[in-house]
């Protein structure tokens, strides 16, 4: 049995004062949060994000959308592939270079889009935060998610 004396600094061991686990466990409750709001779109969250990151700005490679995800290009292919199977994304060769695969919305992505829009504001009913609330936890975060937010986005 592991014993010792206590010391003042053991409350910066304990578990509930790591900041590491209230960010995991964050980021955990905050996608089942989108679940049910994400369902009836037809999308998981990580789905979500490809899907705004390209109706913030489309065609794009896959490499330039797996870098504003903050994620590998090997993570965001197969999230990719299933959009396309889905009917939201297509797949082209470049006009301007053929060995480059862009990806781009089909009506239905850019259609879906529509219904999207609702989403920020369940996320917000479902947490009883306002968009300012919201705005500054995710300004506050942002050290942390390499500062990769800019100004002009809002939304949670």
């Amino acid at each position: 049995m592991y014993t010792r004396a206590v010391t003042a600094s053991d409350d910066l061991l304990k578990l509930e004062n790591q900041l590491c686990f209230a960010v995991v466990t964050a980021a955990r409750n905050i996608v089942s949060i989108y679940r049910p709001i994400l369902e009836p779109l037809g999308l998981t969250h990580p789905q979500y994000l490809v899907m705004l990151a390209l109706w913030e700005r489309a065609p794009r490679t896959l490499n330039d959308l797996a870098a504003d995800l903050a994620m590998e290009p090997a993570t965001a292919s197969p999230l990719v592939k299933r959009l396309e199977a889905d009917g939201l994304v297509a797949r082209q060769r470049s006009a301007e270079d053929e060995r480059r695969l862009d990806i781009t919305l089909t009506d239905g992505g850019v259609r879906l889009r529509e219904r999207a829009v609702e989403v920020p504001r369940q996320v917000m009913e479902a947490v009883g935060m306002d968009i300012e609330e919201i705005a500054a936890l995710r300004d506050g975060l942002s050290t942390f998610a390499g500062g990769r937010r800019s100004e002009r986005d809002q939304t949670p």
